[in-house]
């Protein structure tokens, strides 16, 4: 056999395999996971975003709303990792 012989002989068995693992594949009869009819969960509500939203809707006046300036510092807070214990205000830093 010559190198043409074997490059030949190499490609039939090639495309067989193939064949064979693509009728094993399809021949499966994996049962598709049933479509769930339950609603999906949703996460608790949060009063904190519920606040934030408030204030969006409020515009200027939110920057004098104390609630809304809570709501800012905690969200702050919250995006850096902070705890409350953290955030207590320094006194007589300058001196």
């Amino acid at each position: 056999m010559d190198g043409k012989m074997l490059a030949r002989l190499g490609a039939v068995v090639f495309v067989a395999i193939a064949i064979t693992a693509t009728v094993i594949e399809m021949a499966r009869k994996d049962d598709p996971a049933p479509a769930s009819t339950a609603p999906a969960l949703q996460p608790p509500t949060d009063p904190l975003r519920a606040t934030l939203r408030r204030c969006q809707q409020l515009g200027e006046t939110a920057t004098s709303d104390p609630a809304c300036l809570a709501a800012w510092a905690e969200s702050r807070d919250r995006f850096l990792g902070r705890t409350p214990a953290q955030t207590a205000p320094r006194q007589n830093e300058e001196q």
